[in-house]
């Protein structure tokens, strides 16, 4: 098959469940059963790969290091495909069987999908639905981790467009995620986390920027933190989809519960890279006042908004000499009094290297401007001190309800990052003191980068020229008329 034919192929599966499930709903179905289906092709292949290795040694095929994952016999596709009544609970069962006999990788990777409703899902939509994953074989050598990463995303991205107000906890603006990876640069053997992983677009995208420069990219460590389940687990499917093993995805509320800890503090990371949800209420401000992990480093935001909550929670998860970070967050907290003294100590503590001011419509369901928030525990000498500032409002394409980034838009905001000089209009190097001397320590793009002003002598000009152009059209149309 081809991307275009796999994808089509894919999104088919989708198709059979409108009418029956809400579109939000698809991907807790959907995605499971693809995994579901891939893991015992693949074991197919490995399977008979082995026997050919040894002469049809039954025994020596099904030895667990000939394998990825394990797959008991009873728990098979093949089997699930041949019952004919209560076939959710077949599909359970068999997700259960292959999680246990994976333990280590697999635990919990299926979710808790409710596959034994028959009043959302009758032994008629599931008998079409495994007869449709069954029309291809999903094996390595028909459809290689690349091709079926790319569809799995195309897929990530579908449910997000059909599902609307859910998205955004599971899918971050692709066009976005491309340009945070490239500015973070992630080298071969650094750690890279992720706090709010949702899907893990922005770790995978890590790996793959990697991949695609040519550069060794399975010793990157990836650790991602995701409070839903499903999600989570949509996460972990989504590494192994696109071949990737090394990773660690737990689920849990990171403010609540960070996963990731050692000798009793935050785990340290080289690269952080986070869309947090913004602006949340239901926290729990009263713990964090006295947080055991010392992540309150400028104090506690306010119960109305945990936005500075999480930039804390991401600086003090960052590498005390190479750390590096970049979040996607909406304009407020540039400049909300609420959080200006937590901006003020940020800005103090020389952490704030870069602020980019995105255009509308880049979050799901939000026609909210964006910006991206880029810190650095080690800024190169010439920046210390500096903050460098991108107006980057108009470098989008727009599509309905929906902004992108193409690639024009994506290098030159880049190139503007790795350049770190005035640009009229379009970036401006200010100084800390500039920012803290400012009473809300406002951070405002577009208080300090001031748009590109023509000059009269060269409007004037323009001006001239346009008149002349329109008399010498005027001239030839008359000539024409004149003619006939």
């Amino acid at each position: 098959m081809t991307q275009q034919q796999l994808e089509k192929y894919l999104w088919g599966a989708a198709t059979a469940l409108r009418g029956t499930i809400d579109a939000g709903d698809y991907k807790q179905y959907i995605f499971p059963l693809l995994f579901f289906k891939r893991i015992c092709d693949v074991y197919d292949e490995e399977f008979e790969k082995a026997l050919e290795e040894s002469d049809g040694d039954l025994e020596y095929a099904a030895f667990a290091e000939h394998h990825h994952f394990l797959v008991p016999e009873h728990a098979h596709w093949k089997k699930v495909r041949e019952t004919t009544v209560n076939i959710g609970m077949a599909i359970q069962e068999a997700m259960r069987e292959i999680e246990k006999a994976n333990p280590e990788t697999l635990f919990g990777i299926f979710g808790d999908a409710s596959w034994t409703n028959k009043d959302r899902l009758s032994d008629a939509t599931l008998t079409n639905l495994i007869e449709h994953f069954s029309q291809h074989q999903l094996n390595l050598k028909n459809v290689p981790d690349d091709k079926l990463g790319n569809a799995y995303e195309y897929l990530i991205k579908e449910f997000a467009d059909d599902s609307g107000h859910t998205a955004a906890e599971f899918y971050t603006n692709r066009t976005v995620v491309k340009l945070m990876t490239m500015i973070m640069d992630p080298q071969p053997g650094e750690s890279v986390y992720d706090p709010t992983c949702g899907s893990g677009g922005l770790l995978l995208n890590c790996a793959l920027h990697l991949k695609e420069e040519g550069k060794e990219y399975r010793t990157l460590k990836l650790y991602g933190q995701e409070i839903n389940l499903i999600t989570s687990a949509i996460a972990r499917m989504n590494m192994f989809m696109h071949g990737i093993e090394e990773f660690q995805i737990a689920r849990g509320d990171t403010l609540a519960q960070p996963a990731f800890i050692e000798n009793d503090e935050l785990k340290k990371f080289n690269v952080i890279l986070a869309n947090p949800p913004y602006s949340i209420k239901a926290w729990d401000r009263k713990s964090f006042e006295t947080d055991p992990y010392g992540r309150n480093l400028w104090g506690t935001p306010p119960q109305g908004c945990a936005d500075y909550a999480f930039q804390q929670h991401i600086q003090k998860s960052l590498n005390a000499d190479n750390g590096r970070s970049i979040s996607l967050w909406p304009h407020g907290i540039l400049f909300r009094d609420s959080e200006a003294e937590m901006r003020r100590k940020m800005v103090e503590q020389d952490l704030v290297e870069c602020v980019i001011g995105l255009g509308p419509n880049l979050f799901y369901n939000s026609s909210m401007v964006s910006c991206l928030l880029i810190t650095n525990n080690n800024k190169p000498i010439e920046r210390k001190g500096k903050v460098l500032l991108i107006q980057a409002v108009d470098e989008v394409r727009k599509e309905k309800t929906m902004s992108y980034l193409d690639k024009k838009h994506i290098d030159r905001i880049h190139a503007a990052y790795l350049n770190f000089k005035d640009d009229e209009g379009f970036s401006k190097v200010i100084s800390n003191e500039v920012v803290v001397a400012d009473k809300n320590a406002r951070l405002n793009v577009q208080l300090y980068v001031e748009e590109k002003v023509i000059e009269t002598d060269s409007f004037s000009t323009l001006l001239e020229n346009w008149n002349e152009s329109s008399k010498k059209l005027k001239d030839s149309m008359e000539s024409l008329f004149n003619t006939i």
